[in-house]
């Protein structure tokens, strides 16, 4: 033999040939998780807003390495799915945002990222639906008022653009789920405040977009088979910004169901595309 170890050497003599490919299994598995699981959640700094009425709205934000208050950054306002409303300011984090985290990502791309967390009684769009079958039956209406956590995420945002080094022309929205549907609702309410959106199985009050609010470029995702908010929600979305001549694009995941943001927010092309997008 030439001497050298591998892996094969590393394991006892007595491992049988099943024990040694498990072993095998699981180091390599291991391994692939590492950069996730050095991701470090506490760079997003726990924080509070609380507007001029007393109301309160906890926030995670992300600052660009080596932060410097007097340049100018993008900013991306994050939206997070149904399941993680509350006020624990944790789970905000738990699908999607950490794509922002990412070493790679926070190098090339240097941006301030906030994720607010929407109360427990109150959502990021204006929708009702009924919980008796999937996926969900929806009504999109924007003649509703604007939801409280809608409001106070744009309120935040717009306290963000005043308070940090933001370039108000390079501000982006995204969000999956029910921040899909958010996003595309704050878009419809705030047309000139987004250079650019990314709405994950999302949907919206597709009759009430008009020419204003195609003025700036989409991103659309959404999974086939999704249970929850059905597929035709970003289809009709899609359709619709195409008849108004925006600049959008559309991607569906055959046989993917609602978590469909493992998909997006992994694009490889997804950063490099928003960054890119001006006012």
């Amino acid at each position: 033999m030439n001497g050298k170890t591998g892996i094969w050497d590393t394991l006892p003599l007595t491992t049988d040939m099943n024990s040694a490919m498990k072993n095998i299994i699981t180091i390599f598995l291991c391994l692939l998780a590492l950069p996730i699981l050095a991701q470090d959640l506490s760079l997003f700094e726990k924080r509070t807003f609380t507007n001029k009425k007393g109301e309160v709205l906890p926030y995670r934000i992300l600052f660009p390495k080596n932060y410097d208050a007097s340049k100018k950054y993008p900013l991306v306002l994050f939206l997070h799915g149904g399941g993680e409303r509350g006020d624990d300011n944790e789970k905000q984090l738990v699908h999607g945002v950490k794509v922002f985290l990412g070493a790679e990502n926070r190098e090339q791309y240097p941006a301030i990222v906030i994720a607010p967390q929407c109360p427990a009684d109150s959502y990021w769009g204006s929708v009702k639906f009924e919980r008796t079958k999937y996926p969900l039956d929806m009504d999109f209406n924007y003649d509703y008022d604007i939801t409280t956590g809608l409001r106070l995420a744009m309120e935040l945002t717009k306290h963000t653009i005043k308070q940090e080094g933001v370039d108000k022309d390079r501000v982006y929205i995204t969000g999956l789920s029910m921040g899909g549907m958010g996003t595309l609702e704050a878009v419809y309410r705030f047309p000139k405040r987004f250079a650019a959106a990314v709405a994950v199985c999302g949907g919206a009050d597709v009759a009430a977009y008009k020419k204003k609010q195609a003025r700036i470029p989409f991103r659309l995702y959404h999974g086939e088979v999704d249970g929850v908010v059905a597929v035709d929600h970003s289809r009709a979305m899609y359709a619709k910004l195409q008849e108004l001549g925006a600049a959008v694009s559309y991607k569906e995941y055959p046989g993917v169901n609602h978590n469909s943001w493992e998909n997006a927010y992994a694009e490889p092309d997804l950063l490099s595309w928003l960054f890119a997008q001006e006012r």
